[in-house]
């Protein structure tokens, strides 16, 4: 069991959604400190306001796509802060609901940076310590459209299938060499955080944040390897095992899923 209580987490876009919400359930729940990583100077002073006066919280500002970045910003958090118990690789961006033919290179390599190698890289800083210390948590927000080939977010879908890819082959390395530290694969439903603004879900409930912060927390301390919500992540492999594609395709027509994202507008 991963207890939050006196640890110090790393939660990257920790100053808004589920990340800021995540941080400040953390420390109520007797975290050591939170350290938060966002690209939003807004955001991490208002952040820093509504959680500074629940524990300690040190924030830093950089854009983790950018690798020099990430290992300076690593190298100074550890300097001023000490080592990481607990890596929570939040950030994510999608950029649009355009179908793949009108995705722009620039929208492909920013989605696949931020929300696949940022991750990696991050995880990449702060794997040694914890192996050395044979103690640590990463724990990787993916989605579930890592699992289902949803159209209009083709790039977002296959940034998170990457992310679930590796993060469930660290999960196995981790348990060859008989470490003890614990990598936690998620991968939610849509999340009514902003970022999917306008997303319309036919007959699967849209999550409500708070409930998803709470669940994560609660998955790494249990040491879960992978959860998915409001569809476990058994029930959607096993359709896809059983089902010839076109029914697949249909069901998850009458499900709403393949038109969730025709009235999307995202965070602005």
């Amino acid at each position: 069991m991963t207890k939050i209580k006196g640890c110090r987490l790393l939660i990257t876009g920790g100053a808004s959604g589920i990340g800021r919400i995540m941080g400040r359930m953390a420390l109520e729940k007797g975290a050591r400190e939170v350290v938060v990583w966002d690209i939003s100077e807004k955001n991490i002073a208002a952040t820093e306001a509504e959680l500074s006066v629940l524990g300690a919280i040190r924030s830093y500002r950089l854009d983790i796509s950018d690798n020099e970045a990430v290992a300076q910003t690593f190298r100074q958090t550890v300097e001023e802060c000490g080592e990481i118990d607990i890596l929570i690789n939040c950030a994510g961006i999608i950029t649009s609901n355009n179908s793949f033919a009108e995705l722009s290179q620039v929208e492909i390599d920013r989605t696949m940076a931020i929300n696949a190698l940022a991750p990696m890289a991050i995880a990449k800083h702060a794997l040694p310590g914890m192996m050395e210390r044979d103690f640590g948590h990463i724990c990787n927000i993916a989605s579930a459209a890592g699992f289902i080939a949803n159209p209009r977010m083709s790039v977002y879908a296959a940034s998170k299938w990457a992310v679930i890819g590796w993060s469930d082959s660290l999960r196995v390395e981790m348990q060859e060499a008989r470490s003890n530290v614990h990598i936690t694969t998620i991968a939610p439903y849509y999340i009514s955080t902003g970022m999917f603004d306008g997303v319309r879900s036919r007959i699967i409930p849209i999550l409500k944040p708070e409930w998803v912060a709470k669940k994560i927390l609660n998955a790494i301390e249990k040491n879960k390897k992978i959860s998915s919500w409001p569809l476990g992540y058994h029930l959607i492999r096993t359709l896809q095992a059983l089902l010839p594609l076109r029914v697949l395709d249909m069901l998850c027509k009458v499900l709403g899923i393949y038109n969730a994202l025709d009235h999307f507008t995202g965070r602005k």
